[in-house]
């Protein structure tokens, strides 16, 4: 008997859904950073457990939007959960019931359907804080099952995997049981480039540049070419990401290099061009480039 469906992890920005996603399928799906509203589009994770396929769908995190790319971020959140057979409602246990969190599980509340409340970081708070805050969530929405986790260092999340395998509903596969993602490995390629801007810039830099690949290219001797083009808002932020002599972006270049060489397993040439380009974050274009919805709007 097999075992298959659809589980979304949602919440706040920051809370650890994107390193979650990563540790419970043991690859590098989804792109992290200590930075809040990393994840832009929903990114699914493959796994198997027993003879269950569990669909983990990693989605942006929510949060008063400003911008059109804000806005196709948050509802791209939102039609993660409604798509899934279950919901897991991940809250930074540190934090705690942040007005933000509240605002989502009153919402989940109001929607209905399966979910369940995962406290993440429970290893940087004192034990007695967690079934207060289990209960604050819980009076906000009826959540069947409550986990405590540390998504960083594993805890308690072969428990919780197992309860995901049972509980995913009986049927078919959908997928071959060796593969990890359905991300396109353009995508993928544009998500290492954009994940090393997070990580090797500050301030606004990160939030004003997005990432899109414009050749990928298989070669005879088993490499692969791949270009990418990175738009920022401003003269400013071009600047920054270039770097003094071309440093920065050359260091940007090496280090997705050589993490997408990893994840593709062959050689990789990389070669990355900085554009400025007021607006993209406006432009349906640029949105839909990086897998996100425009066209409720």
């Amino acid at each position: 008997m097999t075992r298959c469906g659809f589980v979304a992890i949602v919440g706040a920005p920051n809370a650890g859904k994107s390193t979650l996603l990563n540790r419970l399928t043991g690859a590098k799906l989804s792109i992290v950073s200590p930075k809040a509203q990393t994840t832009r589009f929903r990114v699914l994770g493959i796994l198997m457990r027993g003879e269950s396929q569990i669909l983990l769908v990693d989605t942006p995190g929510i949060f008063k939007p400003k911008r059109r790319l804000d806005r196709a971020m948050v509802r791209a959140a939102w039609i993660g959960a409604e798509d899934a057979d279950l919901v897991l409602l991940l809250v930074d246990a540190k934090t705690g019931a942040t007005e933000p969190v509240r605002e989502i599980a009153a919402s989940l509340g109001a929607r209905g359907g399966k979910a369940w409340l995962i406290l993440n970081k429970t290893d940087l708070v004192p034990p007695a804080r967690l079934l207060p805050l289990t209960a604050e969530l819980n009076a906000l929405a009826t959540f069947e099952h409550t986990y405590m986790v540390s998504a960083a260092h594993g805890d308690g999340l072969d428990e919780l995997l197992d309860a995901l395998a049972a509980a995913v509903r009986e049927g078919p596969h959908l997928y071959p049981e060796d593969d990890l993602t359905d991300l396109p490995d353009r995508l993928l390629a544009a998500e290492i480039v954009r994940e090393q801007i997070f990580m090797q810039t500050h301030e606004e830099v990160p939030y004003a540049a997005t990432v899109e690949t414009e050749s990928f290219q298989e070669r005879k001797d088993g490499s692969v070419r791949i270009e990418v083009t990175i738009y920022v808002s401003r003269a400013s932020h071009k600047a920054i990401l270039i770097g003094a002599g071309g440093a920065r972006i050359k260091e940007i270049g090496a280090r997705a290099r050589a993490q997408l060489g990893d994840l593709l397993e062959r050689r990789v040439h990389l070669f990355l061009n900085v554009k400025e380009r007021a607006g993209w974050d406006e432009e349906g274009a640029r949105l839909r480039a990086i897998g996100l919805d425009t066209s409720e709007e």
